[in-house]
């Protein structure tokens, strides 16, 4: 594998795991013999600071900066965990965070922005109008822009899930992770397949919002007008920097659809007794679908490392959901 050619490196992500080691959890992987009989690794990230996997990094990107470069403060723009995240990363900074976030945001993820000293500015629910919003904040402030994917110091610091995530289970031949703008799966298949070339990775996408699984098929970056999926941190597209990653590296894309999620989601709570966010359960239920089991990757799948990457979601939908 070329690093070189990518956004982050194993040295980029091995040095993003000592910059964040005192600001993150290291999550526990919690197992269960009663899902299907299948042998699952459950890296917890919805037990993470902030609820999710996105303090990994946006504490890399924040604790990177120069105190030149910080002293105006950082922008983002997100749908909810990356918000959160940049607020209290740039709150353990000590330095002022503005947050472009979208109208239909859920409340419980606005909530946890607002908790951390983030300043709120809002967008229309379209990408087009959050970077534009992001932009005039830059342009106004003069702080710096922590993109919520599209960034090595952000892949660098998701990445650092595998590393721990491999240190903790041995064996694990397999590694399904969620993917949006891909960030996350980015940093996990360039950790992973650097400590072990032959490891699987398998994205997993809401049918409603499968520009990934589109890009793959078409082997260029794809992205959709309108997105539909309870998935709501899983509507973003690719980005320049880790769409070759997921080209080159992510050996496949397996879409479910809200149904199949929803299932996943209630048994997170049922079996693992963990309240997962559908963006987070989304791995769960590739794992469970008919079209894993078709795949080719089904027959060499051991032990599966299922990267559970959020838990922050509304009580209402959390109940609407489990009651369908």
């Amino acid at each position: 594998m070329d690093e070189n050619k990518y956004a982050a490196d194993l040295v980029s992500i091995k040095e993003a795991q000592i910059r964040i080691s005192p600001y993150i959890h290291e999550t526990p992987v919690l197992s269960s013999s009663t899902l299907d009989s299948l042998s699952l690794f459950f890296k917890c990230e919805c037990f993470q600071k902030g609820g999710a996997f996105k303090i990994r990094g946006a504490s890399n990107a924040i604790f990177s900066l120069d105190d030149s470069q910080a002293s105006k403060g950082v922008v983002t723009h997100s749908s909810g965990n990356h918000a959160a995240a940049v607020a209290l990363a740039a709150k353990l900074r000590g330095i002022p965070s503005y947050i472009v976030i979208p109208r239909n945001a859920p409340n419980c993820k606005v909530e946890n922005v607002k908790r951390y000293g983030g300043k709120i500015i809002w967008s229309e629910p379209t990408m087009e109008s959050r970077e534009n919003v992001a932009q005039k904040v830059l342009e106004e402030t003069g702080a710096v822009l922590v993109h919520p994917f599209n960034d090595g110091r952000i892949i660098s610091g998701q990445g650092t899930i595998a590393l721990e995530l491999l240190e903790q289970v041995s064996g694990i031949d397999t590694i399904i992770v969620p993917i949006s703008g891909g960030g996350l799966i980015s940093g996990i298949s360039l950790a992973a397949k650097a400590i072990n070339p032959n490891i699987r990775i398998l994205a997993a996408e809401p049918i409603g919002a499968d520009d990934a699984y589109q890009s793959k098929m078409l082997n260029k970056i794809v992205t959709l007008k309108n997105v539909n999926t309870i998935a709501d941190g899983l509507r973003a597209s690719l980005g320049d920097k880790t769409w070759p990653v997921v080209r080159d590296l992510v050996d496949d894309i397996i879409t479910v659809t809200d149904d199949e999620i929803i299932k996943a989601m209630r048994l997170c709570y049922e079996v693992l007794k963990v309240a997962v966010e559908p963006s987070g359960a989304v791995g769960l239920a590739v794992a469970l679908s008919d079209k894993f089991r078709e795949s080719e990757g089904w027959a060499k799948s051991g032990r599966m490392g299922i990267v559970l990457s959020g838990g922050n979601v509304d009580l209402n939908v959390l109940w609407d959901s489990l009651n369908r």
